[in-house]
């Protein structure tokens, strides 16, 4: 594998195709206006102009990269030689569909991969319209692609092993950390853990009458979380939280039990740190961090958060779709969590844990219902 298409020059895009282009392949990066692909080329001159002032590679380096990238607007052109082609289009299935099924008919090359970078969308549902679901995989990047380390590979129903296995050297040879979801479930690893930990976040404070920096500082000092998750989602944004919740929900009620807080947040245009509020607000376009402390951790009782967020694990295993090894790989470089999770599991008790979602349960419904395998570790 040499050439690779990325199709989508957004943040995603090209930072897919930067972090490709440093690692030797040759790439073509496809979006359907000259001005997209223009303003792609300079994010993408301007990151590596950092690194060079950094001293990370030298200005030689960084011109042979920049060198690799080619911005093309036609999509015939741009498929023609490609190895794999990487899909980097909005989470919208209707228009990842209408891309498939227009590369379905321009693609001569039978051995070609396509690859869909989404987070949540169904890979089977995606692959359903092409002729070679064999050689169709996920490949979740998280973002910015330039700096997380983790990268999920996700299968189809019908995908072969090899496409499984190139897909995967393909992320080591980035110098990126490949994390199998082995089966096509809604929400895949990451996401199945911590978008429904944002809305039981919401609950907790129903429940408890705790503070939203109370939550966050349990979340961030009691369970390992780089900040808090109220925090996190501002950081996100609303818009792709709510679009995750959306999907995932829609596709399996027990991942995910809605939060109205979320939608209203997104109704009202408080997407978060990207348009001055969301959960919390901010002075400026600048990055800025709540201030949390163990102080106020010590005022909240997380234990239903870790109880949300272990059942989503459990089921992960139960369901053939991950183990314990990888789900901690996948918390550690995807999350950032600075202590395992299972580790976490433990400290606070499993018996404590399947009792929490017991008493839940049978107040709130068969949402909380513990995992199988949770009951059999007790």
């Amino acid at each position: 594998m040499q050439r690779i298409t990325v199709l989508g020059s957004g943040v995603m895009g090209h930072g897919i195709a930067q972090v490709s282009a440093t690692a030797g392949y040759d790439i073509v990066l496809r979006d359907i206006e000259q001005r997209f692909l223009d303003r792609a080329m300079e994010k993408i001159k301007w990151s590596l102009d950092k690194m060079v002032s950094k001293k990370r590679i030298s200005e030689e380096e960084a011109g042979a990269i920049l060198g690799r990238i080619r911005p093309v607007v036609d999509l015939k052109d741009a498929v023609r030689d490609a190895d794999m082609i990487i899909e980097v289009v909005p989470e919208i299935m209707d228009l990842k569909k209408k891309v498939y099924a227009e590369l379905d008919e321009v693609v001569d090359n039978p051995d070609v991969i396509f690859a869909s970078n989404t987070s949540t969308l169904p890979i089977t549902e995606i692959s359903s319209v092409t002729s070679r679901p064999d050689k169709f995989v996920g490949i979740h990047f998280f973002n910015p692609p330039q700096l997380m380390k983790l990268v999920e590979v996700i299968p189809g129903d019908r995908t072969s092993p090899a496409v499984v296995d190139a897909t995967q050297n393909y992320v080591k040879s980035v110098g990126k950390e490949a994390v199998l979801c082995r089966r096509d479930v809604p929400g895949f690893i990451v996401n199945r853990l911590v978008i429904p930990l944002v809305h039981e976040a919401c609950y907790i404070m129903d429940r408890s009458g705790a503070a939203m920096e109370e939550v966050d500082s349990a979340i961030k000092f009691r369970l390992g979380f780089p900040m808090g998750i109220f925090e996190l989602a501002d950081f996100t944004g609303m818009d792709v939280i709510h679009k995750a919740t959306t999907e995932m929900h829609m596709r399996d009620k027990k991942v995910i039990r809605p939060h109205p807080r979320i939608g209203e947040l997104f109704d009202a245009g408080k997407l978060g740190q990207k348009s001055g509020e969301g959960f919390y607000k901010y002075s400026d376009d600048k990055y800025e961090r709540v201030a949390l402390s163990e102080e106020m951790a010590d005022r909240c009782d997380p234990v239903s958060l870790v109880a949300n967020i272990l059942n989503n694990a459990a089921w992960l295993i139960t369901n053939g779709a991950s183990d314990e090894a990888e789900i901690e790989r996948a918390a550690r470089l995807g999350l950032g969590l600075k202590k395992p999770l299972f580790e976490t599991a433990r400290n606070v008790g499993i018996d404590t844990i399947v009792g929490e979602l017991e008493t839940l349960s049978s107040e709130y419904g068969e949402f909380y219902s513990p995992d199988p395998l949770l009951v059999d570790m007790q």
